[in-house]
């Protein structure tokens, strides 16, 4: 099973290139990972990918748990063109109470349960008449085809036990008669003139030659089985087509990517016991069963980035984390078992994962080296953020040696690619880089832009500062702080909802207002957060 690797949602360039970075790593290691983000990637990220020729990570929606995940029963099903003695078989010989029925592509065509063939053997619109194929009866009844018409055997049974005269008046062999009868040569002549459809001789006998010859001539269908006559009567309606008893409508099936979660929902609504599982094309691919949603595998996850779940991918407490791997404060993810937790102080997570590619002595080729210094430049500011350590510093020189270059210019670049606003949406750009955090109760959320380009955030100040509010009053924000850092300037613009303005205030004095310019403030986690925690500490205790 693929072990998906990913950061935090409003994917930023350091969660993005330390999943790149960490997976090939991993996948050097022996281990199978995919990298992922968890949404679309920003322009920043998208220029670093299209420097150093990388796919873009696939977006990960979810790790819920879901049906393919479940170890549902995995078996072969029949034609409709299958006789019901094949099924009943086929269950007996596999302990099945359930089949499925598809056509020629796997498509699911019906069901049969054993109960359906039970009932089928008292139905009185099956025991008289025969819809099937010469090779069904054949089989069904252990027989030889002696006589093969090319078509099927389709009509009503007749017994041949009457005298010839009976017969005759009875006006019973017509072109629609599946005549059942023994070494009645009279009776089989006047069925040859009648044109019947299909005629199984019971016994082991063979009809003479030139009623075979007549029968023929005539297209006319002719097996021969070693049973009885009474016993050819009461198999013979088994070798039916089995599309003639199944279930076709209301079937209650789930696709392979359906949640386990909303398949526990409708297994409550419906007694069945198995359901069968299909692909999006209605393929057969397996049934599930109640048993089978007890234990499922859960997909198996390793975060970098972040370790918080409202920072994190839905449905994150149904999956297997295996790893985290960043450098923020403690969240609030809990695990079930021991895992491998690096969290260490420095500027960026591929500083971290940098470390590891050192420990492991797996080399650097020059696409990773490319993302994890982008990640570092990024997160660190090209070394101008206080998060920025000894160590991104010393991860920076020597990523540099590997690519050969200069990377105050390429962060440049990196930078005055990734921060242009033009033609992007007001709630993209509020929305680019956000974080929501609870402090002391309160929904507070806080967004970083980077840009080389004030004027164009200036603006559309008052558009942005219209959208922050209808945020806050639709989704019950206390607050919504946007940070717009000029990276030339080393310091951070702040809008934010009016409301907001008494903790604004106690976090940035008294003069702070809409647009104020924070001199050195460039640190969402170091300078913004604390700063708006110690605020609300401050006035709500």
């Amino acid at each position: 099973m693929k072990t998906y690797i990913f950061g935090h949602k409003n994917t930023d360039t350091d969660s993005m290139t330390s999943s790149i970075a960490l997976s090939y790593l991993k996948n050097q290691l022996g281990e199978d990972t995919v990298p992922c983000t968890l949404d679309k990637i920003n322009k920043e990220s998208q220029f670093i990918l299209d420097y150093f020729n990388l796919k873009t990570p696939m977006v990960l929606d979810n790790v819920k748990t879901q049906v393919k995940d479940s170890n549902y029963n995995k078996f072969e099903g029949l034609n409709p063109n299958s006789s019901i003695l094949e099924a009943f078989n086929t269950m007996i010989k596999n302990n099945f109470r359930i089949l499925p029925i598809v056509d020629n592509t796997n498509v699911l065509k019906g069901l049969i349960t054993m109960k359906d063939i039970a009932m089928s053997l008292t139905d009185e619109k099956l025991y008289s008449k025969l819809n099937t194929s010469l090779e069904n009866i054949k089989n069904t009844l252990d027989g030889e085809i002696l006589i093969d018409g090319n078509k099927p055997s389709n009509g009503e049974i007749v017994i041949g036990a009457f005298y010839k005269d009976t017969l005759e008046k009875a006006d019973k062999l017509n072109s629609e008669t599946i005549l059942i009868v023994g070494d009645r040569y009279d009776i089989i002549e006047l069925a040859i003139a009648n044109k019947v459809n299909t005629i199984v001789v019971t016994g082991g006998l063979t009809p003479p030659k030139d009623l075979l010859d007549d029968a023929n001539n005539n297209n006319i269908n002719v097996v021969r089985t070693p049973k009885d006559t009474y016993t050819t009567s009461q198999l013979v309606k088994q070798s039916n087509f089995i599309s003639s008893i199944m279930k076709v409508n209301d079937i209650v099936s789930f696709r392979e990517y359906s949640y386990l979660e909303d398949v526990k929902e409708m297994m409550k609504n419906h007694k069945h016991s198995n359901y069968p599982v299909v692909d999006k094309d209605n393929r057969y691919l397996g049934f599930i069963n109640r048993s089978n949603i007890l234990n499922p595998d859960k997909k198996k996850v390793i975060l970098v980035d972040h370790n918080e779940y409202k920072q994190s991918v839905e449905g994150l407490e149904d999956a297997d984390i295996l790893e985290i791997i960043d450098h923020h404060k403690l969240g609030d993810i809990s695990t079930s078992k021991p895992i491998s937790f690096r969290n260490v102080p420095v500027g960026s997570t591929c500083t971290i994962v940098y470390g590891l590619y050192r420990e492991y002595g797996i080399e650097i080729p020059r696409e990773i080296a490319g993302v994890l210094i982008s990640g570092i430049l990024s997160d660190t500011l090209v070394l101008k953020s206080p998060t920025a350590t000894k160590v991104d510093e010393v991860a920076i020189k020597e990523l540099s040696k590997i690519l050969d270059l200069d990377y105050e210019k390429y962060a440049l670049e990196m930078f005055k690619a990734g921060t242009s606003i033009e033609g992007d949406s007001i709630s993209s750009i509020v929305f680019r880089d956000f974080k929501e955090f609870s402090i002391l109760d309160n929904k507070v959320g806080i967004g970083q832009i980077f840009t080389l380009d004030i004027d164009s955030v200036e603006k559309r100040k008052d558009e942005m500062i219209k959208y922050i509010e209808n945020v806050c009053e639709e989704q019950e924000f206390k607050m919504i702080l946007v940070v717009v850092t000029d990276i030339l300037k080393n310091g951070s613009y702040i809008y934010f909802n009016e409301s907001a303005t008494p903790y604004i205030k106690a976090a940035y004095g008294q003069n702070a207002k809409l647009g104020t310019f924070i001199e050195d403030a460039v640190s969402r986690k170091k300078q913004f957060v604390p700063n708006v925690t110690d605020a609300f500490e401050a006035l709500e205790k």
